[in-house]
């Protein structure tokens, strides 16, 4: 299993404090932000990992890093952003035919999420995909997960009238067959190529499963 970090994006909601940092570097804590998808890879065994990030910000990203993680390190370039779908395509010749673990920079979790590498390595010895849930008290603005017992049955993009109150968060395990996904998938309306349509796309396969997240 691989790791990706997917910390792209200009971060414009963050202004001022983003005009001239990479919003995955902000502190969060005594720590930068991304310092924690970092650490929670760590824990959960991963050892190689790519991050994906935009010229603008790369040389700040490789040096906030380091080697101080006992990690071997990839970088990427996002030219442009065009959806969490896009981003992680650039990691197809890194993650080869093992799986990926993929985290946005941006997410923070304070309990590694073991458990989840865990049930997905038991998953018919990581087949297909596994996401995060977490319940929330306005699921509007997050891809949505409908749950049919233990299913996921759909999940939809920020929807006006959501089927449940799970939304999905930015942690996602795939198998390779997550680059011949996102090769056929098209733009969304708002000209992205969604990671939501790549969860769908394994729904429809049979093959999604999920976690829930721990400690919050």
């Amino acid at each position: 299993m691989k790791g990706i970090i997917l910390a792209g994006g200009k971060g414009t909601r963050l202004h001022p404090l983003t005009r001239h940092t990479n919003k995955h570097l902000l502190p969060v804590g005594p720590e930068p932000m991304i310092y924690n998808p970092v650490k929670n890879m760590v824990a959960c065994g991963v050892r190689e990992i790519l991050v994906v990030t935009s010229s603008r910000h790369m040389g700040d990203i490789v040096t906030s890093l380091g080697s101080e993680f006992g990690t071997d390190f990839t970088y990427k370039v996002q030219e442009e952003a065009r959806g969490i779908a896009d981003a992680l395509r650039l990691g197809r010749r890194f993650a080869g035919d093992e799986s990926v673990f993929v985290l946005l920079g941006d997410n923070i979790f304070d309990t590694p999420l073991v458990h989840f590498t865990a049930n997905y390595r038991e998953q018919q010895k990581e087949r297909g995909a596994r996401v995060m849930l977490v319940k929330v008290n306005d699921p509007t603005g997050f891809g949505v997960a409908a749950l049919d017992e233990t299913k996921v049955v759909e999940i939809q993009e920020k929807p006006e009238k959501p089927k449940s109150n799970y939304a999905v968060v930015g942690t996602y395990l795939y198998d390779s067959q997550v680059w011949e996904i996102i090769d056929g998938l098209h733009p969304s309306k708002r000209g992205e190529y969604e990671i939501t349509d790549v969860n769908n796309a394994y729904i429809a396969k049979g093959e999604l499963e999920y976690d829930f997240v721990r400690g919050m």
